[in-house]
């Protein structure tokens, strides 16, 4: 016999209440209706996420123009290519806005297990828009610095030192809002692909910034052009490792990636825990999105359970693990083995 029902059956509720009532423990409840001992559902940071996603989009947007403008004015390629690190980084943040809106589209016919995974396919294009338009123009712009002659205005590079300083600070700005939120948050920044993606992009910027700003100075100082062309290739091998990691982890995500060892282990520990429960033979997790988890494990019974009261016994322990992992919305439990019960039903002849 086997367990392919959902974690979240129709009447689980009614079910749970009638498995308890059989083995004599009435179901105990709080003030608020929850099952004692269960641990609430979190609540979705999205909102909070939208609005740092939101000040990372307004402060590149105005970060971008001012730098393009200087950098035009001042012929520099440090600030041009910070100027197309910001671009890149604003066309980021609409990926990202986007992410947030289609990942919460309800499951359908087509997508049963929802839309979660649309949060990782944006924060890949993000990775690879920050690894074209970032980190290739600026590696270009550093070798084109190298070819020229690199005369340049002074009066230009301190418009151009003035936009970096402003940079700074509005770059600087946005990622003390982020790492607040990843402060704040449970799971760190690796809970959210959106959030992770808007911290790196920022804390890259604000090195950018510096970067930039130390090349046109010791050009300046020196008159070498050497020096903002290193720090143009500097910023754009930055953008380029940036961009390798955030698209790496993105397609992990996307491919299926199991939940972390800790939790693994815990909900093997609860399952083996379980009086009903012999032994976990294999056990499956993968995340479905930022708050969904599947889990199906292949479990052997302890022998001398009636058939129909498995499905019960297999309500209640999905219902547990539910309000222990709140994220594991999909449940699938599968008996490996049948009762001893209904082995010793074989028929005497066939004994014989």
């Amino acid at each position: 016999m086997s367990e392919t029902h959902d974690g979240r059956t129709r009447d689980g509720g009614t079910r749970l209440t009638e498995v308890r009532e059989r083995e004599g423990a009435a179901p105990d409840r709080d003030a608020s209706g929850r099952t004692d001992g269960a641990t609430p559902a979190p609540k979705s940071s999205d909102a909070h996420t939208k609005l740092t996603v939101w000040i990372a989009l307004a402060a590149n947007l105005v970060i971008a123009v001012a730098k393009l403008v200087g950098g035009l004015f001042a012929g520099s390629p440090a600030l041009l290519s910070e100027a197309a690190h910001s671009v890149a980084d604003s066309l980021n943040e609409v990926f990202l806005l986007a992410a947030l809106r289609r990942s919460k589209r309800p499951a359908d016919p087509g997508h049963p297990f929802g839309y979660g995974k649309e949060r990782y396919f944006w924060s890949l294009l993000a990775a690879v828009g920050i690894f074209v338009m970032g980190g290739c123009f600026s590696v270009f712009q550093g070798v084109e610095a190298l070819r020229s002659s690199g005369e340049e205005s002074t009066s230009g590079y301190v418009v151009g030192l003035v936009v970096l300083g402003v940079a700074f600070l509005a770059e600087g700005t946005s990622l003390a809002r982020a790492l607040l939120q990843v402060r704040g948050q449970e799971g760190g920044i690796g809970s959210d692909p959106a959030l992770r993606t808007v911290v790196a992009e920022d804390g890259t910027a604000v090195l950018g910034v510096l970067l930039a700003i130390a090349g046109m100075a010791l050009h300046m100082t020196t008159g070498q052009v050497v020096y903002e062309a290193a720090a143009s290739l500097a910023i754009g091998v930055l953008l380029l490792f940036v961009a390798f990691k955030l698209g790496a982890d993105a397609r992990d995500q996307l491919i299926g990636e199991g939940a972390d060892p800790e939790t693994r282990e815990a909900i093997t520990a609860y399952l083996d825990a379980q009086p009903e429960i012999d032994g976990v033979a294999t056990l499956l997790t993968m995340r479905l999105g930022q708050d969904s988890l599947l889990v199906a494990a292949r479990v052997d019974l302890a022998p001398g359970h009636e058939s129909e009261k498995l499905e019960l016994v297999m309500e209640r322990v999905k219902a547990g693990l539910t309000e222990r992992w709140p994220e594991a919305d999909q449940v699938f439990l599968d008996v490996t083995e049948a009762p001893e019960a209904t082995k010793d039903h074989t028929s005497p002849d066939l004994t014989a």
